[in-house]
């Protein structure tokens, strides 16, 4: 995030690098900085003549450098964007003798989502010196909450943990999922409100009552009809709530609980960093480390593998996902 609003400052201050080379497994980043490129460089008058899309799947690194190396007409600089370069991968060091002598008027954007360059190889090195390398990679679960509170706080908003979770739950970590679904909701929620449960499941369309978080914290504390109540949900509507993402929270769940068993210091500053969670949550493990020995919670997490597998056809034909949920249920509490 930092790194994107140096690349930003600089293209602000004049100084645009003739390569941006833009990789890595997260795409979010990667089409925000080519975006404000193709936004911000040009006047509106001067993209007709010299700004330039090509797609990997259509283009050649030999027409990309030949497009490179044309003069700007009538405008101090001229952008080639290259969406999808990824395509060019088994070609892509043929860009080296242009890396290594980039054309100084041209803005050379290269999109290269899902792969990374060899640091080793000579096009990493001529590339860092001439241009910009930008790596983007995918956030860790325990990170998207925070991404989704610092974004909506730049917009304005406020939002709890809790329903910072209740997002990544429900959208995955797709930043640019999440992120349209956030534009959605500062359109029709003001700036410096909350962002609640309620806003989320109004607008958003996630149950603030039946979801993965709920039937979670409902297990932790062995609230049993609450926790049968959520399954019973989530078998009649078993496309909404896919049985491998309830088993994967789960193994989750009983894994850092395995892990904080085993803590000598159970201070919430200690847990928090130990199991890479919110402080917020802390409280959870609490709770269930008293309802769940350290031996039983070993003995639940092997159940959880072995409904996995049934789950996949292993040692069971084609259970039902609400036998799945039901047995899932019984082996924990």
């Amino acid at each position: 995030m930092e790194r994107v609003k140096e690349i930003v400052a600089e293209i602000n201050k004049g100084n645009p690098k003739p390569i941006y080379f833009l990789m890595g497994e997260e795409p979010y980043y990667i089409d925000k900085i080519s975006q404000y490129i193709a936004e911000n460089v040009l006047t509106e008058d001067e993209k007709g003549f010299n700004q330039m899309v090509l797609y990997g799947k259509d283009t050649t690194v030999e027409d990309v450098v030949a497009n490179a190396k044309r003069f700007p007409m009538m405008a101090e600089h001229q952008v080639v964007i290259v969406k999808e370069a990824q395509h060019l991968s088994r070609t892509i060091e043929n860009l080296i003798s242009y890396a290594e002598n980039p054309q100084p008027t041209t803005i050379l954007v290269i999109c290269y989502k899902y792969k990374k360059l060899d640091k080793r190889k000579k096009l990493y090195k001529a590339i860092q010196k001439s241009g910009e390398l930008f790596e983007s990679n995918k956030l860790y679960e325990n990170q998207v909450a925070d991404w989704i509170r610092r974004t909506l706080s730049g917009k304005g908003y406020k939002i709890s943990p809790k329903s910072c979770v209740l997002l990544v739950e429900f959208l995955g970590t797709d930043l640019s999922k999440i992120s349209n679904e956030l534009d959605k909701l500062s359109l029709v929620v003001p700036q410096s409100t909350e962002i609640t449960a309620s806003i989320i499941e109004e607008h958003i369309g996630i149950s603030k009552d039946f979801n993965n978080f709920e039937l979670k914290k409902a297990i932790g504390e062995r609230d049993v009809k609450k926790a049968s109540r959520i399954i019973d949900y989530f078998a009649q509507n078993p496309k909404d709530n896919p049985f491998v993402v309830t088993i994967t929270l789960l193994n989750t769940f009983f894994t850092q609980l395995l892990q904080y068993h085993g803590l000598s210091d159970h201070s919430p500053g200690n847990v928090a960093k130990v199991l890479g969670v919110n402080p917020y949550f802390v409280s959870e493990f609490t709770v269930a480390a008293k309802n769940y020995p350290m031996k039983r919670v070993s003995g639940i997490i092997s159940n959880l593998r072995d409904l996995d597998l049934k789950s996949k056809g292993v040692g069971a034909n084609n259970m039902a996902q609400a036998d799945l949920l039901k047995e899932l249920l019984v082996q924990i509490v």
